[in-house]
């Protein structure tokens, strides 16, 4: 069954010149008890999306489109009901602990407030279940890691305290926005180990958020590709990475080193800025095989087999 359904996602930001557009139509479903992984360079849009799909955006911002989770229209809730599905229905790992994390409280005092919130326990209750979620993350000494404080864990720890913050609430959606950034290659796969096994154990429905294709191909059953705020290639990942169909996951998958001897072949160019108007495809002026078409008209969503993209190069019947 599809636990959440993204339709047209479309979100906009005050800034100084106006309102911003970041994201153009994102449009998704994910699977229960499956792992969908949103990549693409930084500054696409996949972090936005997050934060759209639970409303947290910085004041007067503007979102339209569905967001179905169960069937409801997340975007269509008052606040009041949000904010009790946020961290017990969907809970998010943010990308950067240190800034998530509370530093005048303790680890234990975090756990223990989301927690009663969540669940009711009385504080005797939340301090057990709380060391119980510390030891469930791989802390071998987990009393020491619950009084400690953010400041006196490395990266990998803080990381695991915010992966057991996220699972405080049991949810059925995890969305873990670039959990391994800033920590070393070892402690990397740690966590993702863990990430993985946690889905499996609790048959979880998770979010990836990455640039790390390497990392998608391992863990992900399917893949979204984003670029300037729009998705332009979906599939199964195997499907998606073996056989990439549009220049953008080409050149992604071309940018990897592969062989120490083999020369990188990055994309040309790079991002442009939000306020920039492109006409046709988003992707066209960094594109080595863009024709007249794709310089003037957006191109369509196009089905092939068990993927979808958008790509002039697919879409031959709808160029009139």
């Amino acid at each position: 069954m599809t636990l959440l359904e993204v339709k047209n996602l479309r979100t906009q930001l005050l800034t100084p010149r106006g309102y911003l557009q970041v994201l153009n139509g994102v449009s998704f479903q994910v699977k229960e008890g499956r792992i969908l992984a949103l990549v693409g360079e930084s500054g696409c849009g996949k972090t936005m999306t997050a934060l759209s799909i639970l409303k947290i955006l910085p004041p007067f911002s503007k979102v339209f489109g569905e967001v179905l989770y169960e069937g409801c229209n997340l975007l269509e809730l008052p606040e009041e009901t949000l904010q009790k599905m946020r961290g017990k229905e969907i809970s998010m790992i943010f990308q950067e602990p240190s800034r998530a994390l509370n530093p005048v409280l303790s680890i234990g005092e975090q756990l223990i407030e989301t927690l009663i919130i969540h669940h009711g326990f009385k504080k005797n209750e939340a301090c057990e279940k709380a060391l119980a979620l510390l030891a469930n993350v791989g802390f071998s000494n987990p009393i020491l890691v619950y009084r400690s404080y953010p400041h006196q864990l490395s990266g990998g720890m803080k990381q695991r305290v915010m992966i057991a913050l996220a699972l405080a609430g049991e949810p059925k959606l995890l969305i873990a926005d670039e959990p391994t950034t800033a920590l070393d290659v070892s402690i990397q796969a740690q966590i993702i180990d863990l990430l993985y096994q946690l889905v499996k154990e609790r048959n979880l429905t998770m979010i990836l958020i990455t640039h790390n294709l390497a990392l998608v191909s391992y863990i992900a059953d399917f893949v979204s590709v984003m670029y300037m705020g729009t998705i332009v290639e979906s599939g199964p990942t195997e499907v998606v990475l073996s056989n990439p169909l549009h220049p953008y996951t080409k050149g992604l998958l071309e940018s990897l080193p592969v062989e120490p001897s083999k020369p990188l072949r990055p994309i040309p160019g790079s991002l442009p800025s939000p306020f920039e108007k492109i006409a046709g495809c988003y992707f066209h002026p960094r594109c080595g095989v863009a024709e007249d078409i794709c310089k003037t008209k957006v191109p369509p969503k196009i089905k092939l087999d068990d993927r979808e993209i958008r790509c002039w190069l697919h879409a031959d019947s709808d160029r009139g």
